[in-house]
């Protein structure tokens, strides 16, 4: 019989995670790994000023990863009952009994564990304390706010807010023991707008933060929101040609995001990416300095004081209990290092960076901290200011870039910039190049580096893209 849903006790959390590893290694494990999560979510979607759909869940389950010499498997389950946890273990077992072995298979060594000290400022009790009802009048006043901000804005997509805290316990059988809290609140407001022709178009905005503290007010959003919307309606298309490219920050993160990707151990020990045998090479233009930082803290001043707040990207220890830590991965356009977990470091002949990543079933991937490009001096608007003809960038889609070569074909969409002033919407347009030459060619950077997520860059100008139109 299935134990009653009730939320354990962070001591009693941690006791079953020693517990689960305890049965493992008494079945025959001679390492084993195992992970406990809890966690709560809420969801609000206010449409036109009514509630269209409120969720509030919680979530927990624990993940086991055993080592049988050289041979693996992982089991996970959401069923914390004492039948549930043996019949984990005993799945774990028997699978890693019929696994091939794998000599780069095992825990990182002994002396390779450990975690930031001290209080990362991940977790704040106030994204549980807000009301309901409060949450839902923040999703409320920021669509009001948005809708009331022009005419041309007569319907809309819907104003949400959206919580999320978290717990997570890690322990392995080399005496790792590590836990953390996270926290998230944010909301955000999607009008739509319609011109005079009857052509419709949206966009977004949004405000987000580990403390209800920090969220920015709804009327502010819900206005930003309205003016991105706003300068979409009557977008035309424009005639092929190759012309500069401005990518606002929103965009920019994608593009320099790649990098992470091409630097990811398993792409490289697979020869499936572009960096391949760059490491020490130039990859991009001098003024390139690329980030990956798990351990960063901001200190933020707002009307009621300073605040410290940890990154979205920020954790004591990666996935495997390894610290995290600040790598940079490509210095003033020199591919520096490869990002890698104890899996990938070793089929590489290396050293693990602290970028494994783990979910409650499966082997470690690779995942970033915070990571950013290192921002420059000047501002967005001298950036625009010094292109005759080209196009500023606020949207992409599609998923047309190929981490082999590098090939970048994506649909865009955003503001046509003629005279260094940006002029009109276009859309319906293809921008392609690729990333290698990319890379080299970004002539400008923006001082406008701002963290509304775990990575971040600033706007970018890119010479000689390929804009495909009319």
């Amino acid at each position: 019989m299935a134990t009653a849903e009730v939320k354990l006790s962070p001591s009693n959390l941690k006791q079953l995670a020693s517990d689960v590893l305890a049965k493992a290694l008494k079945a025959g494990a001679t390492d084993a790994e195992a992970v406990v999560y809890e966690g709560d979510e809420f969801s609000a979607l206010v449409r036109l000023g009514q509630v269209e759909t409120l969720k509030e869940s919680g979530s927990r389950a624990v993940g086991l990863r055993v080592f049988i010499g050289q041979r693996t498997a992982s089991t996970s389950s959401s069923d914390f009952s004492t039948e549930s946890i043996q019949r984990l273990v005993d799945g774990a077992i028997t699978l890693a009994k019929i696994t091939s072995e794998d000599p780069f298979a095992g825990l990182p060594e002994a002396e390779e564990f450990g975690q930031i000290p001290g209080d990362l400022k991940l977790y704040f009790e106030d994204v549980n304390e807000q009301p309901p009802a409060e949450r839902i009048e923040i999703a409320r006043r920021c669509e009001a706010a948005a809708m009331a901000y022009d005419t041309r804005i007569q319907n809309s997509g819907g104003g949400d807010f959206d919580t999320a805290t978290s717990h997570k316990i890690l322990v392995n059988s080399r005496g790792f023991v590590g836990e953390y809290r996270r926290s998230y609140c944010g909301f955000s407001a999607a009008p739509i707008a319609v011109d005079e022709k009857g052509g419709m178009q949206r966009n977004y905005w949004f405000s987000s933060s580990r403390t209800t503290r920090r969220l920015a007010s709804p009327e502010e959003i819900g206005h930003e929101a309205a003016r991105r919307t706003l300068k979409r309606l009557g977008a035309r298309q424009v005639k092929t040609q190759k012309a500069p490219v401005v990518f606002s920050p929103e965009i920019a993160k994608g593009i320099m995001g790649n990098i992470f990707s091409a630097a990811e151990g398993d792409s490289i020990y697979r020869n499936a990416s572009f960096f391949s045998g760059q490491l020490g090479e130039m990859v991009a233009g001098e003024n390139i300095t690329v980030v990956d930082d798990g351990t960063m803290v901001f200190d933020e001043v707002g009307s009621d004081g300073p605040v410290r707040i940890g990154g979205f990207g920020t954790s004591p220890f990666d996935g495997e209990g390894l610290p995290t830590r600040r790598t940079v991965i490509v210095e003033r356009g020199v591919l520096k290092n490869y990002v890698m977990n104890t899996y990938t470091a070793r089929k590489l002949g290396m050293k693990s960076t602290g970028n494994a990543s783990r979910g409650l079933a499966g082997n470690p991937g690779t995942g970033a901290g915070n990571f950013f490009l290192e921002p420059g001096t000047l501002t967005p608007e001298q950036i625009i200011g010094d292109v005759k003809n080209g196009l500023y960038v606020t949207e992409v889609m599609g998923f047309g870039v190929n981490m082999v070569t590098g090939d970048y074909s994506q649909g865009a969409s955003g503001l046509w910039i003629e005279n260094g002033e940006l002029a009109y919407p276009v859309e319906e347009i293809t921008i392609a190049g690729n990333l290698k030459d990319m890379y080299k060619n970004i002539v400008a950077i923006g001082n406008d580096l701002v963290f509304r997520g775990a990575s971040a860059a600033p706007t970018l100008r890119v010479e000689g893209m390929m804009i495909a139109g009319a």
